[in-house]
């Protein structure tokens, strides 16, 4: 096995963002070039749990994911979570992108202020009548 060939980043296919964990494990295992067995050797995960993994008939511990992502040079987010399934909306993504330019004073401010909403929403939600007004 090529240890060198395991670390290497994530890939750009578009085919893999929409894939169950099961179906990303197997095609990145498959691209790497690892059998199941290279797979388990490589994370120290047994062989029929990996197996498991890839049958969808079990989910990896966080400790099992951690080594995965490493074996596979990706993080557990990437594994775990489809493209666009953590970021922001679209809509928003331009403008946090944008913030990257602000200093940092500009970045604490704007910070503050999504805070803040975030917050008034919270407060919002718990207050409303169909939410029983955060009452049991």
């Amino acid at each position: 096995m090529n240890p060198v060939r395991t670390m290497q980043a994530p890939l750009a296919i578009p085919s893999f963002y929409a894939m169950s964990f099961a179906l990303r494990l197997i095609a990145l295992r498959r691209e790497r070039g690892l059998t199941q067995q290279g797979f388990a050797d490589a994370t120290g995960i047994h062989v029929q749990q990996i197996k498991r993994y890839e049958a969808d008939t079990s989910q990896p511990s966080a400790e099992a994911l951690k080594k995965i992502a490493k074996a596979f040079g990706v993080t557990t987010d990437w594994l775990l979570f489809e493209d666009a399934e953590r970021g922001p909306d679209e809509d928003l993504r331009l403008q946090f992108e944008a913030m990257s330019q602000l200093t940092p004073e500009e970045k604490e401010v704007a910070r503050a202020v999504l805070e803040g909403l975030l917050l008034k929403h919270v407060a919002r939600k718990w207050s409303s009548p169909a939410s029983g007004g955060g009452k049991a």
